[in-house]
């Protein structure tokens, strides 16, 4: 009776384990595809092409959590430049969205991740949802 009480105990608690260890939302930014896979909870649920730095400037890698969310931000570096859905994950680089839309899926921005505006705007209303300490944001090559 002892051991299948244990082992019931133990299933519960690795049953419950994946949904502590996951963040809600996951952003992963790929470099060389030019492609943002977004999970939630665990799950796919978007695939989209992005724009990153073009040659000259630099998109950093690595784990970020978002610093701040920006509804509408224009840029102080690039003459005003408009940044609307702007998650911010490292000092002025973000992930936001882009009128440039010709020029998703190839790189060509400063070293922010562009993405088509209303897909910037559902990835800043999930990340809204889910908390930044619920969101990871990876950028690999």
């Amino acid at each position: 009776m002892r051991k299948s009480v244990l082992l019931a105990a133990l299933f519960i608690v690795a049953m419950a384990l994946p949904a502590f260890a996951q963040p809600g939302v996951v952003a992963k930014v790929s470099l060389s595809g030019q492609r943002m896979d977004v999970y939630v909870n665990g799950a796919p649920r978007y695939s989209w092409p992005v724009s990153t730095a073009r040659r000259g400037y630099h998109t950093p890698t690595g784990t970020f959590k978002p610093q701040s969310l920006v509804r509408y931000h224009r840029s102080t570096i690039y003459n005003g430049s408009p940044m609307p859905y702007s998650i911010f994950f490292s000092g002025n680089y973000a992930i936001h969205g882009s009128y440039e839309i010709k020029h998703l899926g190839r790189p060509a921005s400063h070293g922010c991740i562009r993405l088509h505006p209303s897909n910037a705007a559902q990835l800043y209303t999930l990340v809204s949802q889910a908390g930044r300490s619920n969101t990871v944001i990876r950028i690999t090559h």
